[in-house]
């Protein structure tokens, strides 16, 4: 019985000591850790042996190695397994390298009365208060910095009253911010048949399986009306 005690519990402290990450100091110090994020300056972390605890840095230029609970074997001179994804990107779907997103858009625009009215003046067309909506919208992200808080360049080109057999494009540009945790704010031109004016757009970031969902409310005001427009879709993602 005490031998078979004693092999239990060899077998747990065994692999206990195989479920952490450890970093080895150029000063030869080993800490069980959790390595979350590695960047151009710092390696972060939390304690192995409190891993509800705070994120703690580490100069990387203080660290020869790290050996990762899955064995892999990393040193500084060397760049990051790819399977070893930041915090940041698991959190949000947007990992941290350069990319393009596009996808999609399809939703609906309330057209305020004096909207319809400019469209039925101008162009001799009925319109109703509510439309389709169906586009693409094309993001470029311009930086990120650490905390994980981005700059977008979006264009996003959509058609409206399809269902009602109407053919009414409209050009939005935005620039842009997105957090860390999805929330965007943009702002920029907009042109359409009611004339050229601005574009404000607020939305957030769902993921499901490595997929995002976009969802953005839109308020477009001009000299011959407002728009309000809600929509959704899903980005595709190019490296």
């Amino acid at each position: 019985m005490k031998k078979l005690l004693f092999t239990l519990l060899a077998s747990a402290v065994f692999y206990a000591a195989q479920a952490q990450d450890i970093i080895i100091k150029r000063n030869g110090d080993e800490l069980e850790v959790k390595v979350l994020e590695i960047d151009l300056r710092e390696v972060k972390y939390k304690r192995f042996d409190n891993l509800e605890g705070p994120v703690i840095s580490i100069a990387k230029a203080d660290v020869f190695m790290i050996k990762y609970e899955n064995g892999t074997k990393v040193t500084m001179n060397e760049t990051r397994p790819a399977v070893q994804e930041p915090v940041y990107a698991q959190r949000t779907g947007y990992p941290q390298e350069n990319l393009k997103l596009g996808g999609p858009r399809l939703g609906f625009t309330v057209l305020s009365q004096s909207y319809r009215d400019h469209i039925k003046d101008e162009f001799d067309s009925d319109v109703s208060a509510i439309m389709t909506q169906f586009g693409w919208q094309f993001e470029t992200r311009v930086f990120t910095l650490e905390n994980g808080t981005s700059g977008l360049f979006e264009f996003v080109p959509l058609v409206g009253g399809l269902e009602q057999g109407k053919f009414l494009p409209s050009l939005s540009a935005l620039v842009g911010i997105r957090s860390a945790k999805g929330l965007e704010f943009g702002l920029g031109p907009n042109v359409s048949l009611g004339g050229a004016g601005l574009v404000l757009a607020v939305g957030t970031n769902f993921q499901s399986q490595g997929v995002n969902f976009p969802v953005n409310f839109a308020v477009a005001p001009s000299k011959d009306g407002a728009r309000f427009s809600l929509l959704f879709g899903f980005n595709s993602r190019k490296y």
